[in-house]
């Protein structure tokens, strides 16, 4: 990892996309055992994958992983936990709006 350098690799990747009542969720996994550290970004190839109201849909692709050059990494590290209290800024509840 060199201090300004990004670097690139291409991983086989599943990705499950779940649109049920119980679970909304979309997840990558890397099928080559690929590792993503702080500040590296994905990018999945292909069409967009759709799962209808119900299903549970998991497609083979292939990923492109940048990885973060050394000073990015450092910098998403040591500013991670400000850009986690962004998130805690919402809530959900299992309420029914009328």
């Amino acid at each position: 990892m060199g201090l300004f350098t990004r670097t690139k690799e291409t991983a086989p990747c599943e990705v499950t996309i779940s649109h049920r009542f119980e679970e909304l969720s979309a997840h990558v996994k890397f099928l080559n055992g690929a590792v993503v550290n702080p500040g590296d970004s994905v990018q999945v190839h292909g069409s967009e994958v759709m799962a209808a109201y119900g299903e549970v849909v998991c497609e083979k692709r292939e990923a492109t992983i940048t990885r973060a050059s050394w000073l990015e990494a450092q910098w998403t590290r040591w500013t991670g936990d400000f850009e986690f209290m962004e998130l805690c800024e919402f809530s959900f509840s299992d309420e029914v709006l009328s």
